[in-house]
């Protein structure tokens, strides 16, 4: 199917009459993709069948009457070990850039042990003060566009959300430090590396600013989620500043807690999740972790030792996934901009890493162009959720997440979702000169 044919001059600057034949044009092409009968969903960030093969050694790691002791004796089919396998936890360490006694193992979903910090600060309170859940209204800070998961959590506690913008180095800074001078501010989200959905890397400058904050709570926690720490797509990857070590400079260490996972590295439904922390705060989370269990999943994390054996392990898989994922970016990245560029009706990331492409259509069209997409049997994450209570007050930001459909899928869904941001616009423009 051809390209619909438009000038590469700005949409916003063309006569009615031109405005009316891209709209004919693009939804004679909207039906004719529609007649198609696609099915695909591209609403998560999923890893697709190949990258789950990637990790197939983690199941034959293991076999029966194998050795299932640790380096420290201990029998991983057994109970015990509260923060789980040393071995697994010196893994994380190198990752994030924390000592591994420092790090507490869950089971395959950092995001369980996220919800179970916030819970936490709401009813028992963090580092000894008062349970949240006693001090009235609290508020969290949210950068956006932002990670709609991390903000189910905040709303499921009934915590009041703050947006606070996303800038190319990372959230406003200067909007945080004054929002932090209030008291009831108890925390804020942060996906520092390859940030979720927008791409971006925090810059040196705003890790500094966010290590030498000093909130007015002393009970402020920053919610640091590396879910893409090992997640490159190029051959010159982003660098991002250790933020504990930054913290233990200017004395704040006890303020942040690390998360991540191997959910995009092995398995996501049988991974391995690590939160790290400085030593106090992780003797506090040892009274909550110690009687909600007597130890995690030691078996799947000698599964994953076995099987990585170390940091460098994981670098080497990841150079698999990246082999996967890159063309699939380039085929969105590509679409965009043949299709798109030069029309003043979209702008997109171009992102080094990590799982999404951020999109920007017209403002006001956000909402149509999902549904349109969906209409056509392309499902895509709803617009609005990458914003707190789902509301993108442009309603113009659109997540894509090309990891999950095999190539033709994803071209024949880009050439859907171009076709509906045209249409989308031309009918907006075309309203306003009513």
């Amino acid at each position: 199917m051809k390209a619909t044919a438009v000038s590469t001059r700005k949409m916003k600057t063309m006569s009615a009459g031109e405005l009316e034949a891209i709209e004919q044009e693009a939804l004679r092409d909207y039906e004719e993709i529609k007649s198609r009968g696609m099915s695909l969903n591209m609403s998560r960030g999923v890893p697709c069948v190949e990258q789950l093969d990637l990790a197939l050694g983690v199941l034959e790691a293991l076999h029966a009457r194998s050795e299932f002791a640790n380096s420290n004796g201990d029998d991983c089919r057994n109970y015990g070990v509260w923060n789980g396998l040393l071995e697994m936890r010196e893994i994380f360490s190198e990752l994030l850039g924390v000592p591994a006694d420092q790090i507490i193992l869950g089971n395959n979903s950092s995001l369980q042990m996220m919800f179970d910090t916030i819970s936490q600060g709401f009813t028992h309170g963090c580092g000894g003060h008062t349970p949240w859940c006693r001090q009235g209204e609290v508020k969290f800070l949210c950068p956006s566009p932002g990670y709609d998961r991390h903000f189910a959590v905040t709303e499921y506690f009934g915590i009041k959300m703050l947006p606070v913008p996303m800038l190319p180095t990372g959230p406003d800074m200067d909007m945080i430090e004054e929002l932090c001078k209030d008291p009831s501010v108890k925390g804020c989200w942060c996906v520092p590396k390859y940030s979720n959905p927008t791409g971006v890397t925090y810059s040196d400058e705003t890790v500094r600013r966010f290590a030498r904050l000093h909130p007015a709570a002393p009970d402020f926690r920053i919610m640091w989620d590396n879910a893409y720490c090992v997640h490159d797509l190029t051959d010159e990857p982003a660098e991002l500043l250790n933020i504990y070590d930054e913290c233990v400079k200017e004395g704040t260490e006890d303020q942040v807690i690390i998360f991540a996972s191997t959910s995009k590295i092995s398995f996501p439904g049988a991974g391995v999740a690590a939160l790290a922390s400085s030593a106090k705060t992780i003797a506090s989370l040892k009274g909550r972790t110690t009687v909600q269990t007597i130890g995690s999943d030691k078996l799947n994390q000698l599964r994953h030792v076995l099987f990585l054996h170390d940091a460098d392990g994981v670098k080497s898989l990841m150079k698999g996934h990246r082999q996967i994922l890159a063309p699939k970016f380039r085929i969105v990245l590509d679409a965009l901009e043949r299709e798109l560029g030069g029309l003043g009706i979209a702008r997109w990331s171009n992102p080094k890493g990590g799982y999404f492409v951020c999109l920007d259509v017209l403002e006001g069209c956000a909402k149509r162009v999902v549904g349109l997409c969906r209409e056509a049997g392309v499902t895509l994450t709803d617009a609005g959720a990458t914003y707190p209570y789902g509301n993108d007050p442009h309603d113009s930001n659109i997540r894509i997440a090309p990891s999950f459909p095999p190539q033709e899928e994803l071209r024949d869904a880009m050439e859907l979702l171009c076709v509906a941001i045209k249409l989308a616009a031309a009918e907006k423009l075309l309203a306003g000169r009513g």
